[in-house]
């Protein structure tokens, strides 16, 4: 009696609440790991109890686009993206994950993604243009929101590729009235990659007006500085791996914000949502 009376709390108030997924991967589309398979658990949660949800991700070259059916949106598509004073053309496709019956949106450029990989080159190197991929995405997630028209309660960052989102919504669209009362959240995994992205990373970052201030520590663009941009620009933090480094878990313990400890795949409905709940959106 006692679980179904929770089961139904969690309903309620899940209902009518808008939460936007934004990840770096995500399975059925990439393999699976810690970031791809709590980016499909953590919507399938609030989906399953009455949530609206969007997610978003980008659009890899090494995804097959006939077998997950991916297709344009053609009148989300058309516009550009101006990174490091140079026009990109943005294509948003979208697909389904037929089970759940969740859509997912990809944010597509051929300069950006057409490539056959994630992250790295085939010898292991992170793709230099790393960086440029991190704004574009950021861009074009918030730019096909605004044309969808939907303000979300919750804004969900999963993965290093999304890290510079909140950065992005608190400054460069600080003034967009569909975010206006938005609560973001970043989850954080174990380190995700070896080395530094680009070294010229915080001069694209500030051609868009981004104060250097805020980005310092982009300086050295390393896997824990990227996250900490994006713990700096968000309201609340999951740990979302056993294994954070320890510099993450010293930076967090020095901010004044809601942290959820890390839970098990088991436990994360029960303690996402509450998290959400009484710490998010209190």
């Amino acid at each position: 009696m006692q679980l179904r009376f929770l089961d139904k709390q969690k309903k309620v108030f899940m209902n009518g609440k808008k939460i936007l997924f934004v990840s770096s991967e995500l399975v059925p589309y990439l393999p699976e790991n810690p970031v791809s398979l709590m980016s499909y658990e953590a919507p399938r949660m609030v989906n399953s109890n009455g949530g609206q949800i969007r997610i978003f991700m980008p659009r890899y070259g090494n995804i097959n686009e006939r077998r997950h059916q991916l297709h344009e949106v053609i009148r989300l598509s058309g516009m550009n993206l101006v990174i490091n004073d140079m026009d990109m053309p943005l294509i948003i496709k979208v697909a389904s994950i037929p089970r759940e019956r969740i859509q997912v949106y990809f944010i597509d450029n051929d300069e950006y993604f057409k490539r056959k990989a994630t992250f790295h080159d085939k010898e292991g190197n992170l793709f230099p243009d790393n960086d440029e991929r991190a704004i574009f995405f950021a861009k074009g997630v918030v730019e096909t929101v605004k044309k969808l028209n939907w303000s979300p309660d919750i804004i969900h960052v999963h993965g290093w590729m999304a890290s510079l989102l909140p950065l992005y919504l608190r400054k460069y669209y600080a003034d967009e009235p569909l975010f206006a009362d938005s609560k973001i959240i970043t989850s954080i995994y174990g380190r995700d990659f070896e080395g530094e992205l680009n070294p010229e990373m915080m001069d694209k970052i500030a051609f868009d007006g981004i104060e250097k201030d805020s980005i310092g520590s982009l300086a050295q663009p390393d896997y824990n500085n990227l996250l900490k941009v994006a713990m700096d620009h968000s309201d609340a933090i999951i740990l979302a791996s056993e294994e954070v480094p320890e510099d993450l878990k010293k930076y967090i313990d020095s901010l004044s914000k809601p942290v959820l400890p890390y839970v098990s795949l088991q436990e994360a409905e029960e303690a996402y949502t509450n998290f959400y709940k009484t710490e998010v959106l209190n």
